[in-house]
This record gives structure tokens, sequence and C-alpha cells, in this order.
């Protein structure tokens, strides 16, 4: 009997049965498609074996003209820049602290014997659970070394609005109710956020402290939105936002001259502090967003003009500063600042760049924000209606072309709007966690020609699922991986 060579059409097909697909692929996992024909997943390496804290969500890199290559990470605790395998903490410190004068932290720090938790009495210190203080100028005392007080300290606990409790590693030899010397400083960085979106009822959803006092859910389930920063640079510094946070601004020269030590060294801090209009800095921004071309900062969901009331946020309304300095937003006939508000919809996803012109996002529609440089500077166009995004990372580019998830489809813009043909629709779509889209993350693997959307399962409150558009090829192919 001769033998007959086997031709399998390349790609993955779930949305057909194994009749109907006959000749084709029906199941993978970690494999692509070069050429027609299947290959494994290679693997991965480790980039750097420094560890750093939370669940990072966001990463941003960009070359200074000092030649600095730097890599900004976002995480649910902690914001850092990357430089050669280490991490240096830049997390802006708390917009108000205590005032710390003396006596308030005069030998604020309490030692048991035979413990390594050490009390903190800073009077009106208003310390959260879970977020971090930095401590310096602590002495040696209770046979534990000053180093071990001098850094970053998570909250463990907090007893009373006056004290609070950190974990240092050497057990004290002694109980010492007052210690640690007449020069402590104690700064509070931001609060932390939540690792995953968490949803509940009224009372006792997510952290203390978190939302507005007084609030209730009633009936209505209350949606914490996990921890998401975003990031984008300002000539050669940093600006970013967490979700529906004020705007921070890391400086790559904080003092003329400054060396990228010395920057290293520095937090972020609130672009209001560097403004001579500080009230005019929107206190409360869904995205920020730089529009690189005119070097105009924009944020997208954000405060009205002439409103620091952050329950006045409006999230279809698009602001920016004037041209050329981030930190000037008042509105003047002298300068190009100036807002418009998206028409259709009940608030923006996402906001992201492409070639020509910026494309806004909100749960149901399209817009293009483009440069007019008219007395208008920007103008919105709407490009199309009844369409949804599943997440704010959802979107990605790759040769010029925008891909995104939506609701129960996927879609593509390369100067129209059009569904995208998935022969694995109802496998992702009948198998994903609703409640966790938040995680869902578009990415590029532009030496394989690949669009990659991470997201979890039903079954799963983190991800743990692939799913890859081959846009060369046009094929599709899925897997499991936890990310």
């Amino acid at each position: 009997m001769a033998f007959i060579k086997l031709q399998f059409k390349p790609g993955v097909n779930r949305d057909q049965t194994n009749y109907t697909n006959e000749g084709g692929w029906f199941a993978c996992d970690k494999i692509r498609f070069r050429s027609g024909y299947p290959q494994k997943l290679g693997g991965w390496l480790a980039a750097t074996f420094n560890t750093f804290l939370g669940i990072c969500r966001q990463m941003f890199g960009w070359i200074t003209s000092f030649n600095d290559n730097l890599l900004a990470m976002g995480t649910s605790k902690k914001v850092y820049i990357e430089v050669g395998g280490s991490y240096y903490d830049v997390t802006p410190l708390r917009e108000t602290n205590p005032t710390f004068i003396t006596p308030v932290t005069d030998n604020c720090l309490e030692t048991t014997s035979g413990s390594n938790i050490v009390t903190v009495n800073i009077t009106g210190s208003d310390a959260v659970a879970g977020n971090y203080v930095d401590l310096s100028g602590v002495t040696t005392f209770a046979g534990i070394p000053a180093a071990e007080f001098n850094t970053t300290h998570e909250i463990k606990t907090v007893v009373s609005v006056n004290e609070f409790t950190i974990e240092v590693t050497t057990n004290a030899n002694a109980t010492v109710a007052a210690g640690g010397g007449t020069a402590v400083v104690a700064n509070f960085e931001i609060d932390t956020g939540n690792d995953v979106t968490v949803y509940g009822y009224g009372w006792g959803v997510g952290n203390w402290n978190t939302g507005v006092w007084g609030n209730s859910s009633g009936g209505t389930p209350i949606a914490l939105q996990q921890r998401d920063w975003w990031f984008d640079q300002f000539e050669n510094d940093l600006v970013m936002n967490y979700r529906n946070g004020p705007i921070y601004i890391w400086e790559r020269q904080p003092s003329p001259g400054a060396t990228i030590s010395t920057a290293l060294a520095t937090r972020a801090v609130l672009l209001s502090s560097l403004s001579a209009q500080p009230t005019f800095v929107p206190v409360k921004v869904m995205q920020i967003l730089v529009s690189q071309n005119d070097r105009h900062l924009i944020s997208f969901g954000s405060m009205p003009y002439g409103s620091t009331n952050p329950d006045d946020f409006d999230p279809l309304l698009i602001r920016w500063a004037t041209q050329g300095d981030p930190t000037v937003w008042e509105q003047t006939v002298t300068n190009s600042a100036g807002d418009i508000r998206v028409s259709r919809g009940s608030q923006i996803v996402r906001a992201m760049s492409t070639r020509q012109e910026i494309l806004v996002w909100t749960e149901s529609s399209l817009y293009s924000l483009q440069f007019l440089g008219t007395t208008d500077v920007f103008g919105l166009q709407e490009y199309a209606d009844n369409i949804s995004i599943i997440g704010p990372r959802a979107p990605t580019t790759a040769n010029n072309v925008t891909y995104w998830m939506g609701q129960d489809k996927f879609y593509f813009y390369d100067g129209r709007v059009q569904t995208l043909p998935c022969t694995l629709r109802n496998h992702v779509f009948l198998n994903l966690n609703y409640a966790q889209t938040d995680q869902i993350i578009a990415s590029t693997n532009e030496g394989y020609n690949e669009i990659w959307w991470f997201y979890p399962s039903a079954n799963s409150t983190v991800v743990d699922s692939y799913v890859v558009f081959n846009y060369m090829e046009q094929i599709w192919y899925y897997g499991s991986l936890g990310r």
C-alpha cells in the first residue's frame, strides 16, 4: 500500500465540528504555526533575578537624550524605574503627611523583647494596613541595627489612628516603650491598590479607606478596580497616573545638572506641585497620554476646567495642557490648553496613540482625536458606534493596524473599523471570566507576526490562557499559560 502525504490546514478552528473541519486542527497548546506548519513555542529567560513588590500591570520603556535606557514599571503596590536589571523605587509620597515636628516623632518606636514587630507611635499618622512608610533618622536600639529601621516598611497592622506596626528582621533583646532617637522622619507613600478587581456589597469591600467615605452600594455590587498605571514620556521625563487618580511626574533632572543616579534616588511628585497654577491641574484622571508630534499632555476622563472637586469627575471629558508645558492647564487666549467632550458612551475606556491620530474608545464607540493646529487645537471624529471593547488593555497595534478584543468578538481598524474573523470565537468568549476583564492584555510578537491576548478563563481569577492571531497567515491558535 502506497504512503499518502497528509496535508493539514494551518491554524486552529474550534467553531466547527471535527467533521466540517476535516483536514484542520481542532486543539493545541503552546504551539504556533510558521509557513503553515506547527512548531512548539520557545521558552523564557529571566531578565533579572531581582524582585519587586506587587503585580505589574504596566511597563513603559524610553531612552532619554542623555542615552539613559529606562523602563518604568507600575505595580499594584509601587512604581519602579528599572535600569540594568535593578529596580529603583520612585513611588510618590502621600499628598499630605502629618506634621513631623518634635516631640511627635521623638523616640516614637516601641519594641517588645523577643519580637521583631515594632510599634510606631505618630500622632495623626492616618496609616493604612498594606501601605508603605519610609523611615529615616532612627538610631540603633533594643539590639536592632539602625539599618533595619531606616528603610521602607509595609504597614502590617493599624493599632489606632496614632499607632501602627512594622516588621524588622532582628528580634528585639529588650522591651523599650520609647526608642529610636530624636531625629526620626516618616514619609508615607500613596495608598496601594487592588491586585485584582474586587466585587462586593457595601461595607467591607476592598481595602479600608478606599473610595469616598460614606458612600453605600445599597443593593448594587461595587467594583473596586485593580490598580492600573498609565505612563508616557514628556521629553526626558516620565508622566504617569493610576486609573482615576492624580497626575505625577518623575523628572530625569530634578535639579539642574542632576545625574541619573540622583534622579533614581528621587521619587515622582504630583504634577501640580511643579505648576505655577496648581488648582487648574486635574486631580483625577482616567488616563494620561502625550501627543508626541505636538507635545500636549492629554487627560482622558478628567475634571472639568476650574473644578478641584474629585466628585465632579467627568468620564467622557478630554482635557489637555498647553503645548510644550505639561504644568499649564489654565485655558487662556494666549495658550493652547483646552478640552473637548466625547458625545457617546458612559466612559472613556482607553486612549492609544497610532501613527497619525489618537484612538479613543468608550464602551460602545470609537473616536479619533487629531491635532488640528487651529484655535480648536484638537478635533474629535466618531469612527464607529455599536462596537465594544472588553478592557482598557485589550487593544494593540501592529503593522499600522490596530486590533482589539470586544465583549463578544474581535475587531481591527485599518482606516475603517471591521470585525476580525475568528475561528476560536466560541472557545474564547464562552470560557472567559467577565468579572476580571481588566486583566486582559494585548501584546505583539513582531518576530512571528502575532497578536497575543492573555485572559483569565471562566474558572480562574487570574490570567491563565491566551489566544493568538497571526496577521500574516490570517490564522488563529491558543493555549494555556499563567501570566
